[in-house]
């Protein structure tokens, strides 16, 4: 090849050499261009990132966006920090895929201006870790407080209201209910309104028969029980039940019970008790107390088992004085006479002041009774219990029993309600207890025998139950019995004999704590001792012969085999 060919070709190869050299000055220029602008950009995004930054260790996330249809827009923003790739940052404007979650931290920036490129996006909140919050001022944390205990104070003070209301409606239905069960008393000519009586009251000032009898009537019902007696048969002693009627008096109520006077020798011994009202209408009754002495008794029926119907037409007997009484002056009987329902029967005041002695059928025990009212109005078997009524319609008089003899007519015997009433308000404010279960049954720890009227008599013991002996070890022992004590009261129950204690203790648990009143031999008489007895339970009780309830069956003998057992602790007389 000639040297002027070689020439050419050498400044061709230089010519293009410098086009290409001129294009790459080109290119380069142009890239810088466009991370300058980049630069500014970014600088920008930086000065208005917060100031953050200055912190030694910053935390970001890069939650995956989703992008939308759009090119460019996003539903979830992201934010980032770091050294991007241009061309990663040319496929994530491009891209439509999800990215994945990363976590990382860097390390501060002194300054926000830096060669090498940021790429910044809104700050979005982490999922997984939140950011420390800032501590709560003093002022703030007793704006809370405040707060809170206006809040408490307001749901509090809703809750109090509403209890409120809800125990006044409760209280007030109470009230209301106890207002419906109140009973009334019987009509008076000293307590009825001119309106409510009849023209031979307005005449005369006294009630007729008919009077008396409609206006007493409601206050009077009809008692049924059952007992269990041993009988004699050709086979043996058996034990068989024996039906019995007699009558009651309503003489008052307390909150939850209708009080019933009536004779104790009417609801003795009963296992079972019924009392039937004016309409017929029967409940079941029990008795709260009972005074053997003066032959009274005291029944409860629950008003909850009255229906309303019934207590709209029965009453409350009032009480009259019967020491006003005189000789002449006239009187109405009502009773359950025969057990065939209430009947009346009118007559007259023969006597006063009178002292009869009756024999009780199951115990074969003589019973004296003093300061009766005697009247020719008839009392047949079933008044027992039955109201006596002067002619103003008010209970002057409890009937008890009648002169029975083929020779006698006419002689019938009540209770003056002056010497009554004290006691039936002392037996109406007893507790009504129920029998207590086989498992329950309690026992004292005596050996003991009635004293009848023929041995106080003849001895000058009060009349009850004689302690022949202490059991050792038993509660009685613990409780300070002696043998010669006499029994009078248990627990302010009139104690009269063997059966009736122990037909009384079967309403008393083990482990009861009750106060017994004795009559004990003093200097040559007795005087009064009352002893704190606490109940044992039956199943500790020791098994002696002819023992029930710690008792002995003595008392249930005949007088004869009493009067063997008791002997006159002062000597012979």
């Amino acid at each position: 090849m000639s040297e002027e060919f070689k020439k050419e070709e050498i400044n061709g190869e230089a010519a293009e050499g410098t086009k290409a050299a001129e294009h790459t000055e080109e290119v380069k220029t142009e890239t810088a261009a466009e991370q300058s602008a980049a630069e500014t950009e970014a600088v920008q995004e930086t000065a208005e990132a917060p100031k953050a930054e200055e912190k030694k260790t910053t935390t970001y996330s890069w939650v995956n966006p989703k992008i939308s249809g759009k090119t460019g827009e996003e539903n979830n923003s992201a934010s980032y920090t770091g050294k991007p790739d241009p061309s990663e940052a040319k496929a994530e404007q491009t891209s439509s895929a999800k990215t994945e979650h990363y976590q990382y931290q860097s390390q501060p920036q002194s300054a926000p201006k830096q060669e090498k490129p940021q790429f910044s996006a809104v700050p979005q909140p982490q999922d997984h870790k939140k950011k420390a919050k800032k501590p709560m001022s003093a002022a703030k944390k007793w704006g809370m407080t405040l707060a809170m205990a206006a809040c408490f104070g307001l749901v509090a003070g809703g809750v109090f209201i509403g209890t409120a209301a809800v125990g006044t409606k409760v209280i007030g239905t109470a009230t209301e209910q106890k207002q419906e069960v109140t009973i009334p008393t019987t009509t008076t000519t000293t307590a009825a309104d001119s309106s409510d009586t009849s023209d031979t009251v307005k005449a005369t000032g006294e009630m007729s028969v008919k009077d008396v009898a409609s206006s007493a009537m409601p206050s009077l019902v009809a008692i049924s029980t059952t007992t269990v007696e041993e009988v004699e048969t050709f086979f043996g002693t058996t034990s068989q039940e024996v039906p019995a009627s007699g009558t009651g008096v309503i003489v008052g109520q307390n909150d939850d019970e209708l009080l019933i006077a009536t004779n104790n020798h009417v609801v003795s011994g009963a296992t079972s008790l019924s009392v039937s009202f004016i309409d017929d209408e029967t409940v079941e009754g029990q008795i709260k107390g009972t005074d053997a002495d003066n032959d009274l008794a005291v029944v409860a029926v629950k008003l909850s088992d009255i229906k309303d119907e019934t207590k709209s037409q029965i009453k409350i007997a009032v009480m009259g004085n019967s020491d006003d009484l005189e000789v002449g002056d006239q009187v109405v009987a009502i009773g359950n006479a025969l057990g065939t329902g209430q009947s009346l029967t009118s007559g007259y005041v023969s006597a006063k002041d009178r002292t009869i002695s009756s024999q009780d059928e199951s115990t074969g025990e003589t019973i004296t009774s003093e300061g009766l009212i005697q009247t020719d109005a008839a009392i047949n078997p079933g008044n027992s219990g039955g109201a006596l009524l002067n002619m103003n319609g008010e209970l002057i008089g409890i009937n008890e029993a009648k002169y029975s003899s083929t020779q006698v007519e006419g002689m019938g015997f009540a209770i003056p309600i002056s010497k009554a009433e004290p006691i039936l308000q002392n037996l109406m404010n007893l507790t009504t207890r129920y029998k207590v279960s086989d498992d329950e049954a309690a026992y004292i720890g005596i050996n003991m025998a009635d004293v009848s009227a023929d041995v106080s008599q003849n001895y000058g013991i009060p009349t009850g139950v004689c302690i022949m002996s202490v059991v050792d070890g038993s509660p009685a022992a613990d409780a300070g019995f002696k043998k010669g004590d006499v029994i009078t009261t248990f627990d302010g129950r009139s104690i009269s004999n063997a059966k009736g204690l122990k037909e009384t203790l079967t309403y008393y648990a083990a482990g009861e704590t009750v106060d017994v009143t004795v009559q004990r031999a003093d200097n040559g008489e007795y005087k009064e001792v009352t002893l704190t007895l606490t109940l044992g339970s039956a199943a500790d009780m020791p098994q002696t012969s002819g023992s029930s309830n710690g008792t002995t069956n003595d008392g249930t003998g005949s007088s004869d085999q009493n009067d063997q057992g008791i002997q006159n602790p002062f000597g012979n007389r």
